[in-house]
């Protein structure tokens, strides 16, 4: 049995009644409404494709639509990047930037993100285009450029309120994954680590291995079996295509806000809503949020 859920943004609450009615009246099944304008279920759809027929009702409206299993729905594990997921911004981009180069260094950051460069390799050269950057405005960009996205503190609030396990897993650095893991609130985190010279300036170079794709799927299988969760109760969220065998990995994954090639290739994809869209996708209400 599924349930297909129409989730809006808190900040643009424009699920009426009368849109989530006209999709009840295509797909059929149960209606539950989670958050008033916000979001809302209808539980077993009986239409051949209800998340198509769903998005067809919609249209332009800024509303999102996905169909998720009922069983094994409020899940035990989530594993979540952190750059344009957990956090707006890319952090190397805002290094970048302080030695005025952001154009240069985010060019290939979006390639790397559309999956058309090899992720560690663009790592590697987008590092070294920072040497000589001192720490002291590594922790100038950390705290004044950052800004965390918008549902996600509720997300790991509430999931570890519930029992859940959580862990932020980036390709990005240390010296934002550790400082905004424990802002959010996970209980783990893992990423890459600069490397600084005995002056504190960077070297230009990253420790190995790499925090990449496959360490990311690795990272979501190895919590997983230590604790004991079947892979139907795992979660894992992103929005780049090193996210990508991560998503496919989990029980459920979720492209937010996420490059096309990524939203296509993922079970279920988020282009409105805010973080706490995972919290609706697993059955969790408004009442429910731990904030």
């Amino acid at each position: 049995m599924s349930v297909l859920c129409l989730i809006a943004n808190p900040a643009e609450p424009v699920l009426t009644p009368e849109v989530v009615d006209a999709v009840h009246k295509e797909t059929h099944g149960e209606i539950n409404w989670l958050a008033q304008g916000v979001a809302c279920e209808i539980v077993a759809p009986r239409a051949a494709r209800p998340t198509q027929m769903a998005r067809e009702v919609i249209g332009n409206a800024p509303i999102d639509a996905a169909l998720v299993p009922r069983a094994n729905r409020r899940k035990k594990l989530l594993v979540a990047d952190m750059d344009s997921t957990m956090i707006e911004q890319e952090c190397i981009d805002e290094l970048a930037d302080a030695l005025g180069i952001k154009p240069q260094v985010a060019e290939i950051t979006d390639r790397a993100m559309r999956g058309e460069l090899d992720f560690a390799q663009a790592l590697d050269t987008r590092v070294a285009l920072l040497k000589g950057l001192e720490k002291k405005v590594v922790e100038e960009v950390r705290r004044e450029r950052i800004t965390l996205a918008p549902g996600g503190r509720a997300l790991i609030q509430t999931m570890r309120a519930y029992g859940a396990h959580t862990a932020l897993v980036s390709g990005g650095f240390t010296l934002f994954a550790e400082y905004f893991a424990k802002r959010i609130g996970f209980d783990e985190f893992r990423a890459n680590v600069l490397e600084f010279d005995a002056e504190g300036k960077l070297t230009g170079t990253v420790e190995k291995p790499i925090v990449d794709k496959d360490v990311k799927r690795a990272t979501l299988t190895a919590l997983a079996e230590a604790r004991g969760i079947i892979p139907a109760l795992t979660m894992a969220v992103g929005d780049g295509a090193n996210d990508l065998d991560m998503l496919n990995a989990a029980g459920l994954g979720v492209a937010i806000h996420a490059k096309p090639t990524v939203a296509e290739q993922a079970e279920v994809r988020i282009d409105h809503g805010d973080l706490t869209a995972l919290l609706y996708l697993q059955g969790y209400a408004e009442d429910d949020f731990v904030r």
